[in-house]
């Protein structure tokens, strides 16, 4: 039996900008209403992200659940980056009666253009300094 290890996952804050399309109640895009909101990046892997945002959904739809493309950007040293992922689970955090409650939502990267592949993957491989293992245990690891 072959054990399976997880990515490593990479302790990092940047703001992110979250969107998707909406769509009619017959099912089709509607091109006018984009809906998108702001959070925090947690932490970054190579196949996924978490992020931080103040709600679970936008109207009626939510982030997390029906294959839902998320559309992600977020800045890097290197400059801003896209791509689009897909929430896999979610966790509350705070009190749900609170004003200050958020959600942290790990996704999966569903889509990335090769050069922002490029610049994503040297981040991980050189700028980040912070590895998170197992236990949510940090480890600092320099990579220099």
């Amino acid at each position: 039996m072959s054990e399976r290890s997880a990515p490593r996952r990479y302790d990092y804050e940047t703001p992110v900008s979250i969107s998707f399309q909406s769509f009619t109640s017959n099912g089709k895009p509607n091109a006018s209403a984009r809906l998108s909101l702001r959070g925090n990046i947690k932490d970054l892997s190579l196949n996924g992200i978490a992020f931080i945002v103040p709600s679970i959904r936008l109207r009626e739809y939510y982030l997390v659940g029906e294959n839902r493309l998320l559309a992600v950007e977020m800045s890097l040293p290197s400059g801003k980056i896209k791509m689009q992922v897909i929430g896999r689970r979610y966790e509350q955090l705070g009190d749900e009666h609170s004003s200050t409650t958020s959600y942290m939502i790990g996704a999966r990267i569903a889509e990335i253009t090769d050069e922002d592949r490029k610049s994503y993957e040297d981040f991980l491989h050189t700028g980040c300094k912070t590895e998170i293992t197992a236990g949510a245990l940090k480890l600092e690891t320099d990579k220099s």
